[in-house]
């Protein structure tokens, strides 16, 4: 039971990561659900013997929490920023899903070159301030996209370090 545990907290922590960059899955709630699961299931300490406590849990909800929220504000902060619309955020998003089946130049790509057509298709701007829109677009993916890593990867460490 203890090996299922662990390689089913494991897995969550894997998928979390992915879902960092997939849109279509939450990955940092994924991610504190390998920790949940290690939580209640799971009999694991860490290096010192330590088994993993309920205020551990509860921080790591809270990192959870807040990079959720962020990863919503702040590619629309970034757009807004660099003068750019509704628009270029929804270009973004739809070219990160049809850059998805080239990864990872394609997510790239295709996160640039969507918000790029849609400011320049939907917003009615000139090449240049459509350019200045998706490169504000784009750091704010990468922006919410490293966060979401970060913390992903993270927990999956600790989801490591409790499972064995």
């Amino acid at each position: 039971m203890e090996t299922f545990v662990a390689i089913a907290a494991i897995v969550l922590g894997i998928i979390g990561i992915v879902g960092s960059i997939v849109p279509a899955l939450p990955g940092p709630p994924l991610g504190w659900l390998g920790l949940l699961v290690l939580y209640i299931w799971g009999t694991g300490t860490n290096a010192a013997g330590d088994p993993m406590t309920t205020s551990f849990l509860l921080i790591w909800l809270g990192i959870v929490i807040v990079v959720s929220i962020l990863d919503y504000i702040v590619p629309a902060y970034f757009t807004k920023l660099t003068g750019g619309s509704k628009y270029a955020g929804w270009g973004a998003v739809a070219g990160l899903f049809i850059g998805l089946i080239f990864p990872p130049i394609g997510i790239i790509l295709g996160t640039l070159l969507g918000a790029f057509a849609a400011e320049l298709i939907f917003a009615e701007k000139d090449a240049a301030n459509s350019v200045k829109s998706a490169l504000g677009a784009f750091l704010g993916f990468l922006f919410g996209t490293g966060i979401k890593l970060i913390t992903c990867a993270v927990m999956l460490f600790y989801i490591v370090i409790y499972a064995f």
